[in-house]
Order: structure tokens, then C-alpha cells, then sequence
């Protein structure tokens, strides 16, 4: 099965390149908060996700580079929603996760260590075999469940250096519908 995060077209008549859409958010950004500011969200979807699409568009950087960002955002953004104190998975997520891990607190940690483990940026993700996988710096992957942001711009506004907490915090937003339909 596979999944087509990134809109984009191609117009056969006139030979132009594909070009990129960032997701819009199915949610207020005021809603992520505590989990993640508006502030964060203001920086890190409409600048920093904004701006992957719009290079890769006008064909300044590297477009691989850019295309990977904008992949691995249009995956992120849509799989949150309105910040839960409480936010356990269910359904096919939870089925998924016991499976492989035998329970969420086994996940979580397991899902930590790894994350912790990444030296400087990256991306953390549960796959759709069930192991949890890193991505150094951006790279477009076809088996990603779950996805967390390791990159500074993801933290560093609300958590500073604690990466720990916010990790604790991304389990508050997660769209479990999301990640049950993608394993289910």
C-alpha cells in the first residue's frame, strides 16, 4: 500500500515540473497548545514547511532536500490534533503498537531511547513493520505510521533543550484515527 502525502500535479501539455502543496492544518493552530504553541506552529508550518514547497517550486536549493521537507511535513502536521491531557491509542494504532511492542508504555520508551539516541537533527518514526526508524536530516520514506520532528525548530520554542518533555507532550496530539488507518 502506498501513501501520497505531497499534492502535487503535473501539466503534460506544457512540460512543467511537479509542483508541491503544503497541507492545510485540519485543525486551529491555537489547538496543539500546550503540546505546541501557536508560536512554534507560526514558525515551524508557516515558515519553515511554507518554505521547502516554495523552494522546491522555484527550483532554488537542493530540490531533493526540499521535496523530502515538504514530504516529511505534510505527513507531521495533518496526523496531530486538538491537544488531549489524555490521549491514549485505540483501535487498529493500539492493535499495532501491542503487537509489536507489547504495550504503549513499552512503545513510548522504546520509541525514546531511539530519539534520544540521534545526534543533533532528525526525524524519529514508528515504520509499518513496527520497528521505530530515524531519518538523518530529510529523506522520503514510503513506510512511515507515525512521525516525530527532532529538528530544533520543533521544540526550541516551547521546550528549549528538554527534548524529553516534548517527545512526552507529541503523545498528547496524535491523530490515532490517522495512524490506525495507515496500518489498518
Amino acid at each position: 500500500m502506498s501513501y501520497n502525502f505531497i499534492k502535487w500535479s503535473i501539466l503534460e501539455e506544457t512540460n512543467t515540473p511537479k509542483t508541491l502543496e503544503l497541507f492545510k492544518l485540519p485543525y486551529h493552530r491555537e489547538d496543539l497548545d500546550p503540546s505546541i504553541s501557536v508560536e512554534t506552529i507560526n514558525y515551524h508550518y508557516g515558515k519553515l514547511a511554507k518554505t521547502y514547497v516554495e523552494r522546491y517550486n522555484s527550483g532554488e536549493g537542493d530540490a531533493d532536500f526540499n521535496e523530502a521537507g515538504a514530504y516529511l511535513h505534510n505527513i507531521l502536521f495533518p496526523q496531530y490534533k486538538k491537544y488531549a491531557g489524555s490521549n491514549p491509542p485505540a483501535g487498529a494504532a493500539l492493535e499495532f503498537i501491542n503487537k509489536h511492542h507489547k504495550t504503549f508504555d513499552n512503545f513510548k520508551e522504546k520509541f525514546t531511547k531511539t530519539a534520544m539516541g540521534i545526534q543533533g537533527s532528525g526525524w524519529v518514526y514508528l515504520a509499518r513493520n513496527g520497528e521505530i526508524k530515524t531519518i538523518v536530516n530529510h529523506q522520503i520514506r514510503s513506510d512511515i505510521v507515525l512521525l516525530v520532528d527532532w529538528w530544533e525548530h520543533a521544540f526550541q520554542f516551547d521546550y528549549g533543550s528538554d527534548k524529553k518533555k516534548y517527545l512526552e507532550n507529541q503523545w498528547k496530539i496524535i491523530n490515532w484515527d490517522i495512524v490506525s488507518a495507515k496500518v489498518g
